[in-house]
């Protein structure tokens, strides 16, 4: 990603998220956050999704993945997690975790099949309706 791709990913932000970052936040961490990674799927020139890693010494944390509601059901997400953990094993780090919903069995589904497995629980981690957040973690490098 960058940051010519804003616009797009924007998109596919507000198609997915009740609460989508801001155009902002989005150029702090492509311009200003040493740590972060990003990258996009596209299909015919769209950008159709994205997904965010931030890799620190040898963790890396998954910030945010998202594919617009009209490219669902096709295996985009799989890719970008599948990009992601390379990514991650390519830098040094040894475990990747995320955040996600804990209604949102469709994406534990996709973790849990990447090999992610459940880490705990944080309680009222989402702003927009208070719901708790399951964490998932898979070691991507066992060096």
């Amino acid at each position: 990603m960058n940051k010519d791709d804003i616009d797009q990913v924007m998109e596919v932000e507000q198609d997915s998220f009740t609460t989508p970052w801001s155009r902002g936040a989005f150029i702090n961490e492509l311009t200003t956050n040493q740590f972060a990674y990003y990258l996009v799927a596209e299909i015919d020139k769209r950008i159709v999704g994205y997904i965010g890693v931030w890799i620190i010494i040898d963790e890396a944390h998954i910030t945010n993945i998202a594919v617009h509601s009209d490219f669902r059901r096709r295996g985009i997400g799989e890719m970008l997690l599948d990009g992601a953990m390379e990514l991650a094993k390519t830098l040094g780090a040894k475990k990747l975790t995320l955040e996600v919903r804990v209604s949102n069995t469709v994406a534990q589904n996709m973790y849990r099949k990447k090999g992610f497995q459940q880490g705990g629980i944080r309680k009222k981690y989402y702003t927009d309706n208070q719901e708790d957040a399951q964490i998932m973690w898979v070691m991507v490098n066992d060096k």
